[in-house]
């Protein structure tokens, strides 16, 4: 996707937002409904039109041309070789998280047992990593996709199933906004194709809303991690209790969602 059609697709997703349509924006600015949505179609416009749009719509041309900046096409995930450098050093890794997270410097020092001198060493470090761009005043642009994820088979996914699951699971999930499913079936490998389709969905759809939040106040967003798991699984307590022959697992598939994350100050 070109940078015009980034920025038209920003501009669209804050039009939404503000709740202003092709007809209201129409208006405004004198122009017919087919001829703006016709503009919209032409994946193109002008910057002196840009900015007509966004003061019509009561929308920051320049909040716009960062989000797109923001979300010029990147990785998705990290190269094994970054990933073992984020698990040398916990320090390092927890800044890289609270990046993925947009958190400020600030915000970094504020929460954390980190100097300011400390934090700027590793935002330093992850700028060399390629992880981010260091900008000045210690802001930053994020090197990777809204749709990140890490290593399926990488050593920070391996550390998270020995450490940090365990963790993730011993809250109680009952919070506002927190929920926790547990949900068995039996379906065809079909349904279950759909079913991992369903779920990159909604991580997709979950990236979106991330992206969409941060023209909020820090005070208004909260951290919540959504962790999915989805296999053909039977519990090994029930296993061993098969008869000798039904001794092969009649598979089972076993789809979890969970929501919830580590919390600001």
């Amino acid at each position: 996707m070109s940078s015009p059609e980034l920025v038209l697709k920003v501009l669209r997703s804050e039009l939404r937002a503000a709740g202003v349509t092709y007809k209201m924006l129409a208006e405004r600015i004198g122009m017919s409904e087919s001829s703006m949505k016709r503009m919209f179609g032409q994946k193109d416009m002008s910057l002196s039109r840009l900015a007509e749009i966004c003061k019509a719509s009561g929308i920051a041309m320049e909040d716009v041309l960062r989000q797109a900046a923001d979300v010029t096409p990147h990785a998705d995930t990290l190269s094994l070789a970054q990933e073992q450098s984020l698990m040398a050093d916990p320090k390092l890794l927890l800044v890289a998280i609270c990046c993925l997270g947009h958190w400020t410097l600030e915000q970094i020092i504020e929460t954390y047992h980190l100097s300011e001198a400390e934090c700027v060493l590793h935002l330093i470090a992850l700028d060399k990593l390629d992880v981010i761009e260091l900008r000045p005043l210690n802001r930053y642009r994020l090197k990777v996709s809204p749709a990140f994820h890490w290593r399926a088979d990488g050593p920070v996914q391996q550390y998270f199933r020995d450490v940090v699951v365990g963790d993730y699971f011993a809250g109680s999930f009952d919070g506002q906004g927190e929920t926790l499913l547990f949900v068995p079936a039996r379906v065809s490998s079909h349904s279950a194709m759909e079913m991992v389709q369903k779920i990159q969905q909604l991580a997709a759809e979950l990236a979106r809303l991330h992206q969409d939040d941060r023209r909020l106040r820090p005070e208004e967003r909260d951290g919540f991690t959504l962790l999915v798991g989805f296999r053909s699984w039977e519990f090994s307590a029930f296993t061993a209790l098969r008869r000798p022959e039904a001794a092969a697992p009649v598979k089972g598939l076993t789809h979890q969602i969970h929501q919830m994350g580590p919390r600001k100050r």
